[in-house]
C-alpha cells in the first residue's frame, strides 16, 4: 500500500462525535468515524475538521489513537440548518487556514472532503496546499430529485451547481458502489478513470449476532415470542417511515390476529425536513389504528443499535435513495434479515430470496406481502439471518480502508506526474 502519512477530512454540516440517527447525523458519521479509526491502524494520521455547533467545545478532540477532530467556529453554534451553511463555507476556510498556518508546509499529503458543502472547502484547501483532493459525495442531489417522497422538499440548484464543480475539481471520486459511480458518469460528467469504488464497511465487532435474538428482547422488554419489525435511521420522508406504517396496516388488515404478536420500534429521531414535522409519523399511527403497535425511541449508541437489529425479525428500509445503506449491511452483520427498496446500494448488500426481500418501488402492499413471510414463517428468519451475517463479513471496514489508501495512492502519483510534467515542460 502507498504510505500516506497525514490525512485532512472535512465534514462541514455533521461531527463524526454526534449522534448517529438523530439531526443531520447518519450513515455518513459512521463512515468517517470508522475509515479514520482504520486508517490510523494502517499508519495514516487523519484530522478531522468540523464545524463547531455549540460553545465550550475543545478545540481539538481525539477520536481514537492518531485521530482528531478539530473544532472550527463558523457561524452561529445553533440554529443553522444544512440549507443554511454555504452562506458559512468561508467562515469555515478561514478558520482552516488557521490552523494550518500553524503547521510546517507539507503537513497533510492529501484532503479527503465528504458532502457537497465540504467539497467546496477542500477543494480551497487541496490548492492552497499543494495537494490531491479525493472526494466522497454520500449523496447527491440529481439523484436525490428524482426519486423524491411525497411531502419532501426538492434540492436547491445551487447544490447541483456545487457538486458539479467539486467533481471538476477533485482528482479522484470515491463512489459507494457501481450505481452510485455511474450516477456520477451521467449526471455530472464525471472521468470514469478519476471514479472509484469502494464498498463502505461496518464494524464486525459491534455488530455481530452476540447471545442471539431472544437475550436482546429480554434487555430491551420486548417479547420473546413477537414479530418484531424494526426501522433504525433518521426519520424524514426520504427514509420511508411511513411506508412501513402502511404495510403493517396491510398486514393486520389482512390477518387481525398479528395484532397480538406484532410490535413495530421506530428508532431514531426525525432530520431534514421531517423536522418540520416531527410528530407527523405519530399522527400517521394513530389515523392508522397501529398506534397500540408501534413503539418510538430516540437514537442510540452502536452497542445499543446492535441489541435492536438482534432482537428484530427483520429490518425494513422503505428509503428512496441511499448513497450505500448502512443500516442493512449492520443489521444483516447481526444475523438480522433486511427488507429494501431496491434503491442505491441496498441491491449490494441485500441478497434477495437469501438474506432478506428488495421491493421494486414503495407500494406498502408489496411491503406488507415480504414481511408476511416472515409472520406466516418464522424459520424464514433464522435461515436468512444466518445467510444474512455470512454475507456482511464482506463488509469489513479494514477492506475498505486499504482500498481508499489506494486511491489516495493514486491520487498523489497523478498529482506528482503532472508536476514533474510541468517542470520538465518549462526546463
Amino acid at each position: 500500500m502507498p504510505h500516506i502519512r497525514r490525512v485532512a477530512m472535512f465534514s462541514v454540516h455533521t461531527s463524526p462525535l454526534h449522534q448517529p440517527g438523530t439531526g443531520d447525523a447518519g450513515g455518513m458519521n459512521v463512515y468517517i468515524v470508522e475509515l479514520a479509526r482504520q486508517l490510523a491502524a494502517l499508519g495514516t494520521e487523519v484530522e478531522v475538521f468540523t464545524r463547531a455547533t455549540e460553545g465550550g467545545l475543545e478545540p481539538c478532540v481525539e477520536l481514537a489513537p492518531g485521530v482528531l477532530v478539530r473544532h472550527i467556529d463558523a457561524g452561529p453554534y445553533e440554529g443553522l440548518s444544512k440549507e443554511e451553511l454555504p452562506a458559512q463555507l468561508c467562515a469555515f476556510t478561514h478558520g482552516v487556514t488557521q490552523v494550518w498556518a500553524a503547521r510546517a508546509p507539507g503537513y497533510f499529503d492529501l484532503v479527503h472532503s465528504h458532502y457537497w458543502l465540504s467539497g467546496h472547502v477542500g477543494w480551497l484547501a487541496a490548492e492552497r496546499w499543494g495537494v490531491p483532493l479525493v472526494h466522497a459525495m454520500h449523496t447527491m442531489a440529481k439523484v436525490k430529485n428524482a426519486a423524491l417522497a411525497t411531502g419532501d422538499t426538492p434540492e436547491p440548484a445551487a447544490r447541483e451547481i456545487g457538486e458539479t464543480q467539486i467533481v471538476r475539481a477533485a482528482d479522484r471520486l470515491i463512489a459507494n458502489t457501481a450505481e452510485e459511480a455511474g450516477q456520477l458518469v451521467r449526471h455530472y460528467d464525471a472521468d470514469p478513470a478519476r471514479t472509484a469504488v469502494v464498498h463502505p464497511g461496518v464494524n464486525l465487532d459491534v455488530f455481530r449476532p452476540a447471545d442471539g435474538r431472544a437475550a436482546a428482547r429480554r434487555r430491551l422488554g420486548l417479547p420473546e415470542d413477537g414479530v418484531v419489525l424494526l426501522f433504525a435511521g433518521r426519520i424524514q420522508p426520504l427514509k420511508g417511515p411511513d411506508i412501513l406504517l402502511h404495510a403493517v396496516r396491510e398486514l393486520v388488515d389482512g390477518d387481525p390476529g398479528l395484532r397480538e404478536r406484532l410490535v413495530v420500534p421506530i428508532v431514531g429521531g426525525p432530520s431534514g425536513s421531517g423536522l418540520a414535522r416531527p410528530e407527523r409519523l405519530q399522527k400517521l399511527a394513530v389515523r392508522l389504528g397501529i398506534a397500540d403497535l408501534v413503539r418510538f425511541r430516540p437514537p442510540v449508541a452502536q452497542d445499543r443499535l446492535a441489541d435492536w437489529y438482534r432482537a428484530a425479525s427483520a429490518l425494513v428500509m422503505p428509503s428512496y435513495s441511499e448513497s450505500f445503506g448502512l443500516v442493512a449491511a449492520e443489521a444483516q452483520a447481526c444475523g438480522t434479515p433486511v427488507v429494501a427498496a431496491a434503491v442505491g446500494g441496498l441491491p449490494v448488500i441485500v441478497g434477495e430470496g437469501e438474506t432478506g426481500f428488495l421491493i421494486g418501488g414503495h407500494d406498502p402492499a408489496e411491503f406488507a406481502g415480504a414481511l408476511r413471510r416472515f409472520c406466516d414463517h418464522p424459520g424464514l428468519v433464522d435461515r436468512f439471518g444466518e445467510a444474512a451475517h455470512r454475507r456482511a463479513a464482506r463488509f469489513g471496514w479494514d477492506t475498505a480502508a486499504r482500498e481508499t489508501l489506494e486511491v489516495y495512492g493514486a491520487a498523489r502519483e497523478e498529482r506528482r506526474f503532472a508536476a514533474s510534467g510541468l517542470r520538465s515542460a518549462h526546463g
